[in-house]
C-alpha cells in the first residue's frame, strides 16, 4: 500500500532531523570525553565549541529568515549536504580553533534543515488536515540522539579514538541524507495578508485586528521562553557524559543515559501533542518546562545513579516536546507564512543555547561541577513556565492557540 504524500513528508524531515539535529548537533555531547582525551581539551574550551556550534545555529535562523519560499527547498537540500560534510570532516581535525569553526556550519545547516524542512512538512501536514503527523517529523531529534548513543556505545567497545567514532556517525548521516533528500516542497502560502492593511475595517474585522493584536504580544513572549529553553536544556544536553565521566563508578552507565535521553525524547512529541489536545497548548507548555526544571536540577541533585537517570527521562521526555509544541503554537498565532515565524523561534532558542555552554564550561571550572550551572538552567525553565502559563492566561480558552 503506498504512503500518503503527507507520512512521506514526515518520514523524510524525520530522517532529516535524525541525521542534521540528533547526530549532526547532539553527537558532540556522547564523544566528548573521548575528544577531552584525545586532545586535551578543557571543559571550558570544550563549551567554547559546544557555542560555536550553537552560534552557528543562531546565524543560520538569522539568515534563514531571509531565504524566499520559492528558494527554501534549495537551501533545505544545500543543509542536508553540508551537515554530512562537517560531521565527516571531524575525524580529520585536532586544532580546537578548526573544530569550532566545522561546529559553527554544522550549526548554521541543522538550522537551515530545522527551518525549512519544519516548514516545508508543516505546510504540508497543514493542507492535508494530517497535523499531528508533526510528532513524527520532530521523533527524529530523538531517534539522532538514541542513534549516536548505540553507535559510540559499539565503537568504544571497539576501543576506537574520537577520529573513528566522527567517522562512524558521519557514515551514518550519509546513510540517511538520500530519504532526507526525497522531500518535495509542493506548498503554497497559506495566508496572503499584509501586515499593515487596511485602515477602514468593519466591526468584525476590528474585533480579528484585537484578537491579532493579543496573538502576537503572545507570540513575542513565547519567542522569549523558548530562549529560555535553549539555555536551560542545552548546559545538561552538552555536559551530561562529562558530568558521568567525573565519577568512576558511573562510567560504565554513560551511554545508557545518553541512550535514556533518545528513546524518551522520540515519542515525547506524540505523547505532550495527546496531552495539548486535552489541555491546551499553554497548560502543556507549562508542565513540560516545570517537568524539565526538574529533570535538569535531578542530574547534579544528591550525587546519586537514580537521579541522573531520572533526570535523562524527564530531559529526554520534554525538550521536544516543548520544541514541537512551541513551533506549532507559534505557527497558530502567526497569519503569515510558516518560515519566519519558525525563524524567529529557532533564533531565540539559538541565542540561548550560545550562551549555556559558554557560560556553564566556564562556571563548573570556577565552581568545580555543575551544580551551580544547572541551577542557572533550572531557573530559567521556571522563568520560561511562567511565562507560558500567563501567556495561556492572557489568551484565555487554551484551546484559543491550538497547535497547528
Amino acid at each position: 500500500m503506498p504512503l500518503s504524500p503527507a507520512l512521506r513528508s514526515a518520514l523524510a524531515g524525520l530522517c532529516a532531523l535524525t541525521l542534521a539535529m540528533g547526530v549532526g548537533r547532539f553527537a558532540y555531547t556522547p564523544v566528548l570525553p573521548l575528544m577531552q582525551t584525545d586532545l586535551a581539551l578543557s571543559i571550558a574550551v570544550a563549551g567554547y565549541i559546544a557555542s560555536a556550534n550553537f552560534a552557528g545555529y543562531l546565524a543560520g535562523a538569522l539568515m534563514a529568515i531571509w531565504v524566499p519560499a520559492s528558494l527554501r527547498r534549495t537551501a533545505y537540500v544545500s543543509a542536508i549536504l553540508i551537515s554530512v560534510a562537517t560531521t565527516l570532516l571531524m575525524t580529520l581535525l585536532h586544532a580546537p580553533l578548526l573544530i569550532a569553526l566545522v561546529r559553527l556550519l554544522s550549526g548554521i545547516a541543522s538550522a537551515f534543515v530545522l527551518v525549512h524542512g519544519s516548514a516545508i512538512v508543516l505546510d504540508r501536514l497543514a493542507r492535508e488536515r494530517r497535523a499531528g503527523l508533526s510528532s513524527l517529523l520532530y521523533a527524529g531529534v530523538g531517534t539522532g540522539i538514541a542513534l549516536s548513543a548505540l553507535l559510540v556505545a559499539l565503537m568504544s567497545q571497539l576501543q576506537a579514538d574520537s577520529f573513528t567514532h566522527w567517522l562512524a556517525l558521519g557514515l551514518a548521516c550519509a546513510l540517511l541524507a538520500p530519504a532526507a533528500l526525497t522531500l518535495r516542497d509542493e506548498s503554497v502560502p497559506l495566508s496572503t495578508h499584509t501586515p499593515g492593511q487596511a485602515t477602514s475595517l468593519p466591526a468584525t474585522a476590528q474585533t480579528a485586528a484585537a484578537s491579532d493584536l493579543k496573538s502576537d504580544r503572545a507570540l513575542r513572549w513565547l519567542v522569549l521562553a523558548y530562549g529560555c529553553l535553549g539555555f536551560g536544556y542545552v548546559i545538561t544536553a552538552t555536559f551530561l557524559v562529562v558530568i558521568m565521566r567525573g565519577n568512576p563508578d558511573w562510567q560504565a552507565y554513560e551511554m545508557l543515559v545518553w541512550l535514556l535521553v533518545g528513546l524518551a525524547a522520540a515519542p515525547s512529541n506524540l505523547l505532550w501533542m495527546r496531552i495539548a489536545a486535552r489541555m491546551g497548548p499553554w497548560r502543556t507548555m507549562t508542565l513540560a518546562y516545570l517537568l524539565e526544571a526538574i529533570g535538569v536540577a535531578a542530574v547534579v541533585t544528591g550525587n546519586s545513579l537514580s537521579m541522573i537517570l531520572l533526570g535523562a527521562l524527564l530531559l529526554g521526555g520534554t525538550f521536544m516536546g516543548i520544541t514541537a509544541l512551541g513551533l506549532t503554537t507559534a505557527r497558530s498565532l502567526s497569519q503569515r507564512a510558516s518560515g519566519p515565524v519558525i525563524a524567529r523561534m529557532t533564533a531565540a532558542f539559538g541565542l540561548g543555547q550560545i550562551v549555556g555552554p559558554a557560560f556553564g564550561g566556564w562556571l563548573a571550572e570556577q565552581s568545580g561541577g555543575f551544580a551551580w550551572p544547572s541551577a542557572f538552567a533550572a531557573l530559567a525553565l521556571l522563568g520560561a513556565a511562567a511565562i507560558v502559563w500567563f501567556c495561556g492566561r492572557r489568551l484565555g480558552s487554551p484551546a484559543s492557540a491550538k497547535a497547528a
